[in-house]
């Protein structure tokens, strides 16, 4: 039996799901199938009850996955050694990052990366939060770069930096002449946020309500580009992660006001999967986003 249908039948109880174990394996569905049948007929065991609804795994089903994800570990800990052992920088880095990230930050240290390492191929994942934890437990992604990171005894969190919060609004709003504001003085306005069950939205609304500041959110949205546009059309104002906005700054399409309430940032992170054997390529590069931000 291959190692990599060890790795197959893995994915698949990880994610419990076919599609989504096809993916990570780059494979279809239907050779998904396939291998589970061989490995049944090898077994002489059933190793997933097909009859319920809900993914389940049998006795021996259960057996196979332990021992399996042992061997797995001993294979990649022994290919990652290897690589270090040649002083070997190669492969292949899977990252699933929320859209601010990775479009504001992330193409900055990818750019480096690549120079320094052009041998490793770094795959970029744009997803809301919650898939990004989803894509990381389900062995889709190796790394998951977010905001707020949220604590998770399957995961490992490697703090990055704090990223300053700044108001925006439109070059014609009154607000525009000032060079900083008090959260009271946010009482009233038409407020463009994100959704709210995105962690930003909800610590902003955390600070806002500590604050006592009543705002009417008139529009929401997923991704902090379409709530930019929002504000340039003269919407509402907005609170935004001051990298975001760089370009607008340059272009005036916005103006941007410092909140003098105390430090206003969100903390960003890198997560993976605890236990996970990383390859020299990921430590490399978790260790350039860590030192750009020291």
């Amino acid at each position: 039996m291959q190692i990599e249908s060890l790795k197959v039948f893995c994915d698949l109880v990880d994610s419990e799901s076919f599609t989504k174990s096809a993916q990570i394996n780059g494979i279809t569905q239907s050779a998904i199938s396939q291998q589970i049948a061989t490995m049944e007929r090898n077994f002489k065991s059933l190793l997933i009850e097909r009859s319920k609804k809900k993914f389940r795994l049998t006795r021996e089903g259960q057996v196979l996955y332990d021992y399996s994800k042992q061997i797995l570990q001993h294979y990649r800990n022994l290919d990652h050694k290897m690589q270090e052992v040649r002083n070997v920088i190669s492969g292949t880095i899977e990252v699933a990052t929320i859209y601010s990230i990775g479009l504001h930050d992330l193409p900055h240290y990818i750019k480096g990366f690549m120079q320094k390492y052009p041998t490793v191929n770094v795959h970029v994942e744009y997803r809301n939060a919650s898939l990004v934890y989803e894509d990381v437990l389900c062995n889709v992604a190796d790394l998951g770069l977010v905001a707020y990171p949220v604590t998770d005894p399957r995961l490992i969190i490697v703090p990055l930096r704090k990223e300053p919060l700044v108001l925006i609004c439109s070059p014609q709003h009154p607000f525009a002449e000032l060079k900083s504001i008090t959260l009271k003085e946010l009482n009233g306005q038409k407020l463009i946020s994100f959704e709210p069950d995105t962690p930003t939205r909800k610590a902003l609304d955390k600070i806002l309500n500590r604050h006592g500041v009543t705002a009417e959110h008139v529009m929401e949205f997923d991704n902090v580009e379409t709530v930019k546009r929002a504000v340039e059309i003269g919407a509402g104002i907005s609170i935004v992660p001051l990298s975001t906005v760089a370009k607008e700054i340059e272009k005036q399409s916005l103006a941007v006001v410092e909140i003098s309430d105390g430090e206003f940032f969100r903390p960003i992170a890198a997560i993976y999967k605890k236990h996970r054997v990383l390859s020299p390529a990921i430590k490399q590069f978790l260790a350039i986003l860590k030192a750009g931000n020291e």
